[in-house]
């Protein structure tokens, strides 16, 4: 058996990374469907939780389509910094390390956190 040189290990290593790789691109897609497409638009709600009033809806200014995906999130008529996340999932700036399904549940779960305190604005720089 030829020895091992330096230059051969690295020859090895590199085919068999590339290997990997194009398996990895050609594999099928996994069989389970994904959480939720980017895109796709949550239901817009209006209700009083805790005593407070929650709103979601499609975003009306510019500055509201970047993190929030073009839906805004309101706590007794103040905005709430959503983002949703790139599986799906959505989280405030109230409850930032706590993913939840929806808007509606990043709203609810902000009350919960705010515990009656008010929710100030959050500065849009």
């Amino acid at each position: 058996m030829p020895e091992l040189s330096r230059r051969r290990a690295l020859g090895t290593a590199a085919a068999l990374t590339a290997a990997a790789a194009a398996h990895t691109l050609s594999a099928p897609a996994a069989s389970a469907a994904p959480a939720a497409s980017h895109h796709d638009s949550p239901e817009p709600f209006d209700e009083v939780y805790k005593g407070r009033r929650i709103q979601g809806r499609p975003a009306s200014g510019p500055m509201h389509h970047h993190h929030g995906d073009g839906f805004e999130v309101l706590v007794d008529a103040v905005p709430l910094h959503v983002m949703r996340n790139a599986d799906g999932s959505w989280i405030s700036v109230v409850s930032h390390y706590a993913p939840v399904p929806t808007p509606r549940a990043a709203a609810r779960a902000a009350v919960d956190e705010l515990q009656g305190a008010v929710l100030l604005p959050f500065p849009a720089n």
